[in-house]
């Protein structure tokens, strides 16, 4: 059992950055690369969304420590976000980070006038 959970334990300590950095990184090149818009969306949105989390995770570390499980849950969270069948990141940017920006009238992009371009 001791290898077993020596394995898992290490399993776990490349699953994280493999599945918050590497895979997204790879697959944020290959969508620049890329002549639809489509996978630009999602990846765009992933790093939104995972650059809030680590903000998040800053802030609220003290109550985090006292969570064990909270790795994982975020583990799980990620894979959702990033796992193709899923395109978690284009949900949650669609149904509630356009929805905030739209309410508070954030003018982003193509809505706003770029006074500096001619």
């Amino acid at each position: 059992m001791t290898k077993t959970w020596t394995l898992l334990t290490n399993l776990n300590s490349v699953a994280g950055p493999t599945l918050m950095l590497l895979y997204p990184l790879y697959a944020s090149i290959c969508a620049i690369e890329s002549t639809t818009k489509v996978d630009d969306e999602q990846w765009l949105a992933y790093w939104i969304l995972y650059s809030f989390i680590t903000l998040m995770e800053m802030v609220s570390e003290p109550v985090l420590t006292w969570i064990p499980i909270w790795y994982h849950i975020k583990l799980a969270f990620v894979a959702w976000l990033v796992l193709p069948q899923f395109r978690g990141a284009s949900f949650i940017y669609e149904r509630f980070v356009r929805e905030q920006i739209r309410k508070y009238g954030l003018r982003l992009g193509k809505d706003e006038a770029h006074p500096h371009t001619t």
